[in-house]
């Protein structure tokens, strides 16, 4: 059969898959994306995102299409409370967002953008060789082809792409299971950061004016070892035996279940083939942190990509999505398996919860667990020195140019492209970026003093497309420093009379 050419294939349809196919069109990457359902998901699942995901849909420019977005300053870790106001402008992330209503966002910015979602195509087959990969797709009408340079997987915990691919993904098994439904009519009290209840925990989230989800986790149940879903008669049994109210009344809307299973692939690459998101790994979903980290891995991964298959990354430049990006995944991995201990165990862990009670007391316990349950505390090693700034991402300050014009930082990164901020006027370090003008924008602007995120008195900083840190200049740097910090992350410079040329077409296109 004749395969169609593309030059990524992505493999699942979700909010990773979909934000990876929008990061790859910024940057003019032919994309295709094969989805198994025939229809976007209706179901609510995810109620939010990180305040590091706000960020990066800040960055992009799709806050606005979420319409106001409501945060959360206070929640928990593993049950003990937590003020996330301790880091400046802090919160947990966006509240009351289903993540349907974030996909059918995220399908309408990747399709808007040109990116090809196919749907009720199944993958069966993934192979590739030295030049591509060549993916087999099952469809209602016959199986299709595709070639593509490279395949990602955003296919969830039971990835085919993974599977088909050889990567191991290794982890814990389950030993515990949390059951919910949405469902009308109840009336409950809000409990939103849970109660532990003897014999279990139960959590109350309000979905809107008639909709709740209820959570419950009873420690006598076990594993039921099903693929289905319990029904909601064997939840509302659950809250009635923990919290001796009747609920069977209740219109339920959903039904699920989690585990605490935990895994991380091996590697996130092999050859031409990539995992992101929950492809990659898993978790158990307190604080909600499993739909951002798998957006976090789209973003990171993207602008990567695109310089691959237009030929100026760097030969190391694909690895560091996994040196960066595994690690943080470990991270939440630990952080959700201790608050699994702390939140859901029984009595015999009550000194242990007394002790981290006490420890969280201090400001700088609770900045440290706040920065990692929000992914506002990343840092990625891009090994050009010790300044606060360097491996962050870029805060969003206010800018102002010499023609009295306002801006923020963020909106100079809703192109997905890399940005020089000449935050002094410096002819120099424009003269020495010129080569890096078909990738990189320079932006000559002055930071807000008051507002300045770390910006005040540095002449330069260099942000790779995703929104990270990777040079920042000092005084004393010249154009040497910012050039080999150009080519570590960008690649070889173009010659002026090419770059020219190109500047000259991209104007008049």
């Amino acid at each position: 059969m004749k395969a169609t050419e593309s030059e990524v294939v992505i493999v699942g349809g979700g909010p990773s898959g979909l934000m990876l196919a929008a990061e790859l069109r910024l940057a003019n990457v032919a994309v295709t994306v094969l989805e198994q359902h025939a229809e976007p998901t209706r179901q609510s699942r995810a109620l939010g995102f990180s305040a590091r995901t706000i960020e990066e849909f800040d960055q992009r420019g799709l806050l606005p299409r979420f319409g106001g977005v409501d945060t959360i300053p206070v929640g928990h870790f593993g049950g003990l409370p937590l003020d996330f106001r301790v880091l400046p402008g802090g919160s947990y992330g966006a509240r009351g967002i289903p993540q349907s209503r974030t996909e059918t966002i995220l399908a309408g910015h990747a399709t808007g953008l040109g990116a090809d979602l196919r749907r009720q195509h199944t993958v069966v087959a993934v192979e590739q060789d030295e030049d591509g990969v060549t993916v087999t797709a099952d469809t209602p009408e016959r199986p299709v082809q595709f070639r593509a340079r490279y395949v990602v997987g955003c296919d969830g915990a039971r990835s085919t792409v993974r599977r088909l691919t050889g990567i191991d993904f290794p982890g814990n098994e389950a030993t515990l299971e949390m059951w919910l439904a949405d469902v009308a009519g109840l009336g409950l009290r809000p409990r939103f950061s849970g109660e532990r209840v003897p014999g279990g925990m139960v959590m109350v989230l309000p979905l809107g004016p008639q909709l709740q989800r209820v959570v419950v986790y009873e420690h006598s149940a076990g594993l039921r070892h099903s693929a289905e879903a319990p029904t909601f008669t064997d939840v509302a049994d659950a809250w009635q035996r923990l919290t001796g109210e009747d609920i069977h009344g209740g219109r339920p809307a959903w039904v699920s279940w989690f585990t605490d299973a935990s895994r991380l692939a091996a590697q996130y690459r092999k050859g031409r083939v990539f995992l992101a998101g929950d492809a990659a790994h898993i978790h158990l979903p307190i604080g909600g942190q499993g739909m951002s980290a798998g957006i976090q891995d789209a973003v990171n991964l993207g602008w990567k990509l695109a310089a691959a298959v237009h030929g100026h990354a760097p030969a190391d430049l694909l690895d560091t999505y996994e040196t960066e990006r595994r690690p943080v995944a470990a991270r939440v991995i630990a952080n959700t398996l201790a608050q699994r201990t702390l939140y859901l165990s029984g009595p015999q862990m009550d000194p242990l919860r007394e002790v981290f009670a006490e420890l969280m007391t201090s400001e700088q316990a609770q900045r440290a667990l706040a920065g990692m349950v929000t992914g506002l505390d990343i840092r990625h090693d891009v090994g050009t020195g010790e300044h606060p700034l360097l491996g962050r991402r870029l805060p969003n300050v206010p800018l102002h140019d010499r023609a009295g014009t306002s801006s923020t930082t963020y909106e100079h990164l809703h192109g997905g492209r890399a940005v020089l901020l000449d935050l002094a006027d410096s002819v120099w370090l424009r003269d020495a970026a010129a080569g890096w003008a078909d990738r990189v924008d320079v932006v000559t602007a002055a930071a807000d003093p008051d507002a300045d995120g770390g910006l005040a008195g540095l002449p330069a900083v260099l942000v790779r497309p995703d929104g990270y840190v990777c040079w920042v200049g000092a005084h004393n740097a010249g154009a040497e420093s910012l050039k080999a910090g150009l080519g570590r992350w960008f690649g070889a410079a173009r010659t002026l009379a090419l770059t020219a040329a190109l500047a000259s077409a991209l104007t008049t296109a």
